[in-house]
């Protein structure tokens, strides 16, 4: 019931109709074509007191960009944000409602819609295609959430991140929110490497119907992060991620796959996974595999207020180590 209840109310926070516990600042749509309106809707909670704000948020830091003072109901973001059309190299930024100096709500991700860089694979490394001359289309936005999978050895939540990779997080969205991973196995355990999953014929060679390009992201492979597994061409990314266990092990991936989200619940799930007893270390085949048996999504709190990403515990031995 948990995970339906989530998803009744993304769907309609998407589509505007939220209740006000759940009021923020929403999208009137996804997209939003160059140096055009960018119309959203505040919804201010009930006795909620003071000034009105917007603010144009930074990645990580949460620094204040641009501030900017509304009123409740319908807004046009680049009227009071022009920057977002002027700026030399749009980045992704947070539109946070403020309330009285309080911050309310989930942001909203302000994503450029840019072309995107190419990765060619030489041998083990990327090789990406230059920054230079690539096109501006507009901005695409939607209100920030956390991705929540149930396994069967209990529930591990991420906080996305698309400061790094915006259609990653996007499809993963999509996926969690469609129902793409219930009954899934973990059909790869690397000891303190990575547990993998999202192939729904468990052998893990299967996916959505569909690849999508690898991006670029700068995020670190530590423990807790969840990033996009492929095969040896850059840009068959679907439906396959994988877990990190540790940072030692892990720290070899950066650059050379996309990873997108940090944990920020379920430690324990993740590590009693990774000790899970093995057929063969080598081929890292559970013998009783965990299961992914759903994930849905929840609203992330205001930007900046968030949990931290968890940190892996100190005493996580297991049988296969």
């Amino acid at each position: 019931m948990r995970r339906t209840t989530a998803a009744i109310l993304t769907a309609l926070a998407a589509l505007g109709i939220g209740a006000a516990a759940d009021a923020q600042l929403v999208p009137e749509r996804e997209f939003y074509g160059v140096n055009r309106p960018i119309p959203m809707r505040i919804d201010v909670p009930d006795g909620a007191a003071g000034e009105v704000e917007i603010h144009l948020l930074a990645p990580v830091s949460a620094e204040a960009v641009e501030t900017a003072s509304a009123e409740a109901g319908r807004v046009d973001l680049s009227t009071l944000f022009p920057v977002l059309w002027t700026r030399p190299n749009p980045t992704v930024l947070y539109a946070q409602l403020v309330v009285g100096g309080a911050k309310v709500g989930p942001a909203v991700v302000l994503s450029p819609m840019l072309t995107p860089n190419k990765a060619t694979a030489q041998g083990r490394d990327i090789i990406w295609s230059a920054e230079q001359g690539r096109i501006h289309s507009g901005i695409r936005a939607w209100a920030d959430r956390h991705v929540v999978f149930e396994t069967t050895a209990g529930e591990m939540e991420f906080a996305m991140r698309p400061d790094q990779a915006p259609n990653t997080v996007l499809n993963l969205i999509s996926l969690a929110e469609g129902g793409y991973y219930s009954d899934i196995i973990v059909h790869r355990i690397i000891p303190e490497f990575v547990i993998q999953f999202g192939d729904p014929t468990g052998f893990g060679s299967g996916g959505p119907g569909y690849q999508f390009d690898l991006e670029r992201s700068a995020l670190p492979h530590d423990f807790g992060v969840i990033s996009m597994a492929r095969t040896g061409d850059p840009d068959s990314n679907g439906s396959q991620v994988f877990v990190c266990l540790t940072r030692e092990r892990t720290q070899a991936l950066d650059g050379l796959y996309c990873a997108f989200g940090q944990l920020v619940r379920g430690a324990e799930a993740v590590i009693t996974m990774g000790n899970a007893e093995l057929e063969d270390p080598r081929a890292g085949r559970p013998v009783n595999p965990p299961v992914i048996t759903g994930a849905y999504t929840v609203p992330a709190p205001p930007y900046g207020e968030g949990p931290d990403p968890v940190a892996r515990p100190a005493d996580t031995s297991g049988a296969n180590r």
